[in-house]
């Protein structure tokens, strides 16, 4: 199935230098999803009756949709690639998903959108991996 990440990765006018266009978009689809699903689970958060207990779901949402934002943007920028930088990106990326994926997923027998939220985590910090193993 051909996206719009996909399409835009095809447009580009040079050689995006042997990077598994696969990987990449799916690893910047997924971020973006992953980052949908963080600021629609805060929000729910917000709403929940016991607000109070889910303070730290709420930053670790919210820490994880602006790293996964950071990530797909950084990923999207072909022109004067870095290898370090775009591996920094991804681990840390990985990382934040990682946590959040965690935290959510300790709530998740109570708040559907934090199971959700958790598995959207889970599937982009594989996405990262993904990636980052194509690109050592």
């Amino acid at each position: 199935m051909t996206t719009a990440v996909k399409e835009m990765l095809n447009t580009y006018p040079a050689d995006l230098g042997g990077v598994d266009q696969e990987a990449l978009a799916a690893c910047i689809e997924e971020c973006l999803a992953c980052a949908q699903a963080c600021t629609a689970c805060a929000d729910a958060c917000l709403s929940e009756a016991a607000v109070g207990e889910l303070t730290k779901c709420i930053r670790t949402d919210m820490d994880c949709a602006d790293m996964c934002t950071a990530t797909a943007a950084v990923l999207s920028r072909h022109t004067g690639y870095d290898a370090h930088v775009t591996r920094a990106v991804l681990q840390a990326c990985r990382t934040v998903c990682k946590s959040c994926a965690d935290e959510c997923g300790s709530h998740a027998d109570e708040h559907e959108h934090c199971r959700l939220c958790a598995e959207a985590c889970r599937s982009c910090q594989h996405a990262c991996d993904r990636l980052l193993a194509r690109l050592d």
